[in-house]
């Protein structure tokens, strides 16, 4: 059915408001940004920006000596929560505190354990978190999953030129414990 209707996948209507002129219920078809190849340039083309890497905005330093990097938490968190926090089930499997999680050679030195209270502090702003204690961490980086509104305090707003869409995704902090 995905097929006869244009592979249309969100949202899918009820099936039971079906009538004999549509028995599918099909959903109207939506206009597709380029699906007509056409693209917003003069010449109607794509056009794809090719750049070496660029550095990050904030190194660490010797006051804030942690990379912070945000992303993705658990498969129960999916974007920034519009439609996961929408579902009972996915915000019940959902951590409910801010974690980050930290390579075990950096807590050890630092003296933080598994489950206890973490002050994260950027140039910008601070909060707290547990400790989630994990080798799959590098030693000097840190993270924590974008899905908490309060990542987003510490984060630079630096943008891609480009595409305006904001990174949100690095920057240098420091770590303490609090319990």
């Amino acid at each position: 059915m995905l097929d006869q209707c244009g592979d249309i996948q969100w949202p899918w209507p009820d099936q039971t408001a079906a009538t004999a002129s549509d028995p599918f219920n099909q959903p109207p078809s939506e206009r597709r940004l380029f699906e007509n190849g056409q693209f917003f340039h003069p010449d109607g083309r794509a056009l794809f920006n090719f750049e070496p890497p660029r550095a990050l905005p904030e190194t660490p330093d010797d006051e804030f000596p942690f990379l912070l990097l945000t992303g993705r938490g658990t498969s129960a968190q999916w974007h920034t929560g519009s439609r996961t926090n929408k579902s009972g089930v996915l915000r019940a499997l959902s951590p409910a505190r801010c974690y980050v999680e930290i390579n075990p050679r950096d807590a050890l030195r630092l003296g933080i354990t598994p489950n206890g209270t973490v002050r994260v502090r950027s140039r910008r702003g601070e909060l707290t978190a547990a400790a989630f204690i994990t080798s799959t961490i590098q030693p000097g980086q840190v993270f924590i999953p974008m899905h908490y509104a309060s990542v987003n305090q510490l984060t630079l707003a630096a943008f891609d030129p480009y595409s305006r869409q904001p990174a949100y995704k690095a920057c240098a902090v420091e770590l303490a414990p609090l319990t």
